[in-house]
Order: C-alpha cells, then structure tokens, then sequence
C-alpha cells in the first residue's frame, strides 16, 4: 500500500474532465500536493517542457492523463497529430520520471488498444492478439509502445509504472463539442438539440450493432487513485464494468431519458469503430479491490441532467 499522504502528485490532464474527478479523489484520500500542469506553461510534447515541469514541481508520483483523442471523427481527421502527440507526451514524462528516480508512474492506457476482434470478455493478455481496430489504431499503438517502455524502464532502472485500461469514460462535465465528443456526450447533445428544434430525425452512424462498454466518471477516478495506492505490477490492468452494451441499445436508453420523440435513421455508409467491446475486470476486483457501482442508465440520468443544466446556464 502506498500511502499519498505528504505525496506531490503531478496529475497531467488534470484540468480535464477525468482529470478533475481524479484529483478530488486524491485530495479526499489525503494527498499532500496535487498540481495540475497547464498545456500554457508546460507543451509536454516537448522534450525541455517536460524537464522544466519535474525541476518545478519535483513530484513524488506522476499520473499521466493528458491526450489528444476524441470520438471516431476525430481520430479519422488526426492520425499523424494524435500518434505524435500522445507518444511525444509519454516518452518525455517517462523518460523524466526515470531521471528524477520519482515513487510511481502511473499510465492511463486506452481500450482502442486492444485488437479489433479480440476475444470476448477482452482480458489483458488479449492485448497483443491482433491489431486495432483502424481508425483508432494510431492512438492504441502508442498506447501498447508506452507500456512496453514502462515495463522496460520497471526491468532497467526500477520505476515503478502501473498500466490502467479504461473503457469508455463518461458522465457530467464530458466533451460536449460535436466535432471531438465520445459516443455518450454526442449522442445526448444531439438528440436533446434535436427535442428542443422539434427535428424528426435524428441520424445515428453504423447499423447500431457495435457494442462498447461504459464506465462512469466517478468510478473511473476511484479505480484510478486505488490503483495508485494499491497496485505495483508491470501487467496492464483493465478499468471498466463488465458489461456489454451495443449503441443501438445505448441510443434507445439517451431517446427514453432525454424525451426525444423523433425517429433515429442509422446510416450505415458510415464507421462503427469497434465491433465489439467488453473487458474482464476481475484483475482490477482481485489487485486492488475495484468494482464499479454505477449503473448505466444512472450514469446517463446524470449526465444529461448536467447537460440540460449547462445549457441552461
């Protein structure tokens, strides 16, 4: 058990939507210092930028949360930029966390870095079974490369860095930007947009076949800051619920809670992404006692009513 009270903790990303959730985590589990690096001061794609963050904040743990990614649309327009972006970011802080001879380095992976068909429930030795599903492959390669270089610097030099695999993170405060937003966010602005204009039809992408699995906000950030406390392993380890929900059903749960009273058309000229999605999380159960308690459809209730409010606002 690592105890983070007296701990500084460099959270990366942490002015973003898990970002935030985990660092009022950490300080209600008593960290000393929490301190949120801003993209303005510290360009952790560089490799100067990045030294100049360890020398400032002189951090005892390092949680790396910081990603260029988005939904579907985003990752088809921005292979290159997410490929470098992401593999820039975690080289350097790797790297510097190594120098700085730091308590623990934990890396926040992806699901996108699982193969496109691999076995269902997903567990982590399925990892290198296949390639990504394409349109996410960039970024999920990075990920793999990034953990393969934990797992080399934990043999070489002795740092301590964990892998955590999220599924699908939602919940209040999420991306809402149409242009960069996951599933849940794009699908609930959509379709509370097209109640509030009276639209008919509201056009959903794919046949709705694809299944993904949710995981929301709180109980991703609580997974997160047990990790750090309490696992020390150089195996990745999924995040997630277990279960297995396909987007039509996920649509039809976003149309009952939001009222929209229009017909969805699936337009099936377009990319579903993954075809199937859902982990086994008993690793993360058995290492370090995690198990999410939120259902979907809560989740979704709360999350739209965060939505409805800010709009509101």
């Amino acid at each position: 058990m690592l105890a983070l009270m007296d701990k500084r903790i460099v959270v990366t990303g942490g002015a973003g939507f898990v970002g935030r959730a985990v660092c009022e985590q950490l300080v209600n589990a008593g960290a000393g210092e929490v301190i949120v690096p801003r993209s303005r001061d510290y360009d952790l794609t560089q490799a100067e930028a990045t030294r100049q963050l360890y020398a400032d904040a002189d951090p005892d743990l390092v949680i790396h949360l910081a990603a260029e990614a988005g939904g579907i649309a985003a990752h088809r327009a921005n292979p290159g930029r997410f490929f470098y972006a992401n593999m820039a970011m975690g080289i350097h802080l790797i790297e510097e966390a190594r120098k700085h001879r730091i308590g623990r380095f934990v890396l926040i992976g992806s699901a996108a870095s699982y193969p496109k068909f691999a076995p269902v429930p997903t567990r982590e030795e399925d990892l290198w079974a296949g390639y990504p599903e394409e349109s996410e492959a960039p970024y999920g390669v990075v990920k793999r490369s990034l953990l393969t270089m934990l797992q080399a610097y934990r043999k070489q030099y002795g740092l301590e860095g964990i892998n955590l695999i999220p599924v699908n993170i939602y919940g209040p405060g999420d991306n809402f930007d149409l242009q960069t937003a996951h599933v849940v966010p794009a699908l609930i602005r959509r379709l509370i947009e097209a109640r509030e204009t009276d639209s008919p039809t509201v056009v959903a992408w794919g046949s709705g076949s694809a299944s993904r699995e949710f995981l929301y906000i709180d109980d991703a950030a609580r997974g997160i800051v047990q990790a750090t406390e309490r696992y020390n392993g150089e195996s990745p380890v999924n995040l997630g619920t277990s279960q297995e929900t396909t987007i039509r059903e996920l649509v039809e749960l976003i149309v009952g809670l939001t009222g929209y009273q229009g017909e969805v058309r699936w337009d099936t000229t377009q990319p579903e992404g993954q075809p199937r999605r859902k982990t086994d999380t008993s690793k993360a159960a058995r290492l370090f006692s995690f198990t999410a308690t939120t259902s979907l459809e809560q989740g979704l209730r709360e999350t739209i009513d965060w939505w409805e409010t800010h709009l509101a606002g």
